[in-house]
């Protein structure tokens, strides 16, 4: 691995196990069905370690909003500006993209418009103009703003049960703006949980992650451990203020709720810290190259996985006595066989993970780092 001072190893590591961990989680073979409980959301209320792996994708768009954003020194022009705006739509269009993909002929009267991509587009371009125009001291207010303002719409507005699924008010205002036909359909009714509203909260995560930025890069330049002794601190305190809110305010992915932003934020601090000292200060990095190959090129890696995923569901043919995917049908009739159902559905989604690395690797040898 070519080191660089400049350069926060840490941080590439970090984005290549989130978006490995990601890829994993998203694809098994048995569609769920067999899936080990923690590679499953929660199903409503609660946190497992899947639920961690989104806000920690944006938790690290943060960081990395900071260190691209540095020269700016904190001001806005026209020339970030654009840049900010650019970067956003590419990455909405790509989400949409893969949303269509591969069935580009079809009835678009149902193409859900929201989705992963599209939350990390709107939450950096949102979370990048706010961090230029506030100063860095004033951001915990900000976030603070945010995190309680979106309570009390929620609390406000969701009637008798508003943090339910059926009546809260995020989903309220999706239907009202995109219709129910634009929305997911995973939950038995149409809610998105990268819905628009719940979007503010997750412009919180970005902005902690900026904050972050920040607090990782010493005017001396020079990496120690008293960074990792201020993210543990952090972290924890993050960690228990997001358990107390829970308790009035549960977490929740799908709601993206505010005691869930500083929930996952506290772990992500922690994590990252933890691999900051490993990395940066104690210099141990050779077991890294691995993540470090997805990291830089991570949404990329991302959308290959989704689309090839897309893929093997698309393709039909008959067999077993009726209709398969080629997804199912891999699952059934290679992994199964080899470990049975659990086992099978996790190394099915290794493997679709190491076919994803492979192609980055390739990208990583030729230099070729694509910026989206």
């Amino acid at each position: 691995m070519t080191t660089n001072t400049n350069r926060l190893l840490s941080l590439d590591i970090f984005r290549g196990m989130t978006v490995a961990f990601m890829i994993i989680v998203n694809t098994p073979g048995c569609l769920w069905k067999y899936a080990y409980p923690p590679l499953l959301h929660a199903k409503w209320h609660g946190c497992t370690p899947t639920d961690l792996v989104f806000p920690f994708f944006l938790f690290i768009v943060g960081i990395s909003t900071f260190f691209s954003l540095k020269k700016y020194s904190g001001k806005i022009n026209s020339e970030v500006t654009i840049k900010i705006l650019k970067r956003t739509i590419l990455i909405f269009a790509l989400g949409l993209i893969l949303n269509i993909f591969p069935n580009f002929i079809r009835d678009y009267s149902t193409l859900r418009i929201l989705g992963v991509l599209q939350r990390i587009a709107l939450a950096y371009g949102i979370g990048a103009i706010i961090c230029l125009t506030v100063r860095r001291d004033f951001l915990w207010i900000v976030i603070s703003a945010l995190l309680l303002g979106y309570w009390a719409l929620l609390a406000l507005a969701g009637g008798s049960a508003p943090y339910a699924l059926e009546t809260n008010f995020a989903l309220k205002v999706d239907l009202a703006i995109l219709g129910a036909n634009h929305l997911y359909q995973g939950f038995g009714i149409p809610f998105d949980p990268e819905g628009l509203l719940s979007t503010i909260p997750s412009v919180a995560t970005v902005i902690i992650g900026y904050f972050i930025g920040g607090i990782i890069t010493p005017t001396s330049g020079k990496k120690d451990g008293k960074v990792l002794v201020k993210l543990i601190l952090f972290g924890i305190s993050a960690l228990g203020l997001g358990i107390l809110w829970g308790i009035v305010f549960p977490i929740n992915k799908a709601l993206w709720t505010s005691s869930y932003v500083l929930y996952t934020a506290g772990w992500g601090m922690i994590v990252f810290g933890l691999l900051y000292y490993l990395v940066d200060v104690l210099k141990i990095q050779k077991w890294g190259v691995f993540f470090t190959i997805f990291g830089t090129n991570a949404i990329f890696a991302y959308a290959l996985a989704s689309a090839w995923a897309s893929t093997m569901l698309a393709i039909e043919f008959t067999g077993g006595g009726g209709n398969i995917t080629l997804y199912s049908w891999i699952f059934q009739n290679i992994f199964v066989p080899i470990a049975g159902n659990t086992n099978g559905s996790l190394l099915f989604a290794i493997v679709q993970m190491l076919l994803v690395w492979s192609i980055t690797l390739i990208l990583y040898r030729k230099k070729i780092f694509l910026k989206f």
